[in-house]
């Protein structure tokens, strides 16, 4: 894998049946979309893969059979972060037995924790990973917001990169101006409205959900932010805009950003969207919302 890991790298989700078995056909099929759509990475088990809700078992066979459906064409990361450090560890090593490229590493969730503490964590875990980590800062979903000294740390202890979910831009243009002498470290924005002024500023690309169903829309906004073409980004951003008031409008939950991706993939006829626990796919009603927002999306050429 080639440092900086640039681009963008959808937070995959999760192809499930209505047993809550892999949807394997819907696997194969969204991994051949996203690589149609010239996405520079795949990332497993993220926030959108619904990662934390899934079995040990389900983890690994998802780890590795996307790998084996990859193979090698990009790189691919699986978010390790558990609750259990030995946890962390086991997938962390089977992600490296099954080809995966690195592993992405948030504050382990429930228990409150000190940026202190987090560093001793850190200290313990980073040796004993097979693979290069990428930090992950999720304080919606971890109780932590990593400060850019623990980061800054982090990299001492060799991580790659960070990808940011906070949703703060002043964070994320001070990490931008923190490693501004690293380029080989990555940071990556999580919300996908920030990736033309993190790219211009000297960051490296996006996890960006939406990806998932429209990858080519990012990918092009990447490109466009690459090159600063300032007309592009306005018509491109205007599309992401518009996502945020349609798809991830469904719903009355913070959940309807998962679920209105899964429900996309679904109404595309890409795979499944039903859910793990305690999440539920959406309804008849919202499932035709949504249909009819994807329907728009292809009147402009998006999809």
């Amino acid at each position: 894998m080639n440092l900086p890991l640039k681009g963008i790298i959808p937070p995959m989700i999760t192809p499930m049946t209505e047993k809550g078995d892999l949807d394997i056909e819907g696997l194969e099929n969204l991994i051949e979309h996203l690589l149609a759509g010239g996405v520079h990475g795949i990332f497993l088990l993220g926030t959108n893969g619904e990662g934390p809700s899934l079995t040990y078992a389900l983890r690994k066979e998802l780890i590795t059979k996307a790998c084996k459906l990859i193979n090698g064409r990009v790189p691919v990361l699986v978010g390790i972060t558990d609750t259990s450090f030995e946890g962390s560890v086991d997938i962390a090593n089977h992600s490296k037995d099954a080809g995966a490229d690195a592993v992405v590493v948030a504050p382990p969730y429930y228990f409150p924790i000190s940026q202190e503490e987090m560093v001793d964590y850190l200290e313990e875990l980073i040796p004993a990973l097979p693979l290069p980590v990428m930090m992950y800062n999720m304080p919606s979903c971890t109780k932590m917001h990593l400060s850019v000294e623990t980061v800054r740390k982090a990299k001492e202890l060799g991580a790659i990169g960070l990808k940011d979910s906070s949703g703060d831009a002043f964070y994320l243009y001070s990490l931008i101006e923190e490693f501004k002498d690293s380029p080989e470290f990555s940071i990556i924005a999580g919300t996908e409205l920030y990736l033309p002024e993190t790219i211009i500023y000297g960051g490296h690309g996006a996890v960006a959900g939406g990806a998932n169903f429209f990858p080519r829309l990012f990918v092009d906004l990447y490109d466009a932010s690459v090159a600063n073409d300032k007309e592009v980004i306005v018509t491109l951003r205007a599309q992401v805009l518009k996502l945020y008031d349609t798809i991830y409008s469904v719903g009355n939950h913070v959940s309807r950003f998962t679920k209105g991706t899964k429900c996309a993939l679904s109404v595309m006829g890409i795979c499944n969207d039903h859910m793990a626990l305690p999440l539920r796919k959406f309804n008849d009603t919202e499932r035709g919302q949504i249909k009819k927002y994807v329907e728009e999306f292809k009147e402009v050429n998006v999809v």
